[in-house]
């Protein structure tokens, strides 16, 4: 399990760079795949697609749960970072069986290790309300 989790958190690494460069640059995942290609990275795992393409096709639903519970934050003004890490948790939280406690962890070490100082608070406060009220049926998004 150990190994797994280990790859599991290379793969969201890798999901938050491709995410963070779709974002950045307003380009597609085969765009980014493409770039990367031609300067011989390999393109994301199967995990690390998953998730960059369940953002993809859900963004819009996320980014709706995402600004509900993001108090006193506009999406579009928060660190690019924070936004596309709290994209990525919501969607495991939401269309993966992944224990929640373990994709907020995972999004708080990645905002520690690569946002601002108080991101990993505000990514772990945030994250822990939709995952309460996902919890007491308060809250579901379309396919949950």
């Amino acid at each position: 399990m150990a190994k797994g989790q280990s790859s599991r958190s290379h793969q969201r690494r890798a999901a938050l760079r491709f995410l963070f460069e779709m974002d950045i640059n307003r380009t597609s995942l085969r765009e980014v795949i493409d770039a990367k290609r031609e300067v011989g990275e390999d393109p994301p795992g199967e995990f690390a697609y998953e998730v960059i393409t369940g953002v993809t096709d859900h963004r819009k639903e996320i980014d709706d749960v995402i600004q509900g519970y993001a108090e006193g934050w506009d999406i579009d003004r928060m660190p690019r970072v924070d936004r596309n890490l709290l994209r990525m948790a919501v969607y495991e939280i939401f269309f993966t069986d992944i224990p929640p406690g373990v994709t907020i962890d995972e999004a708080v070490e990645l905002a520690k290790s690569f946002s601002t100082e108080d991101s990993g608070k505000f990514v772990n406060g945030l994250l822990g309300r939709v995952n309460r009220d996902r919890e007491a049926g308060t809250l579901s998004l379309s396919e949950d």
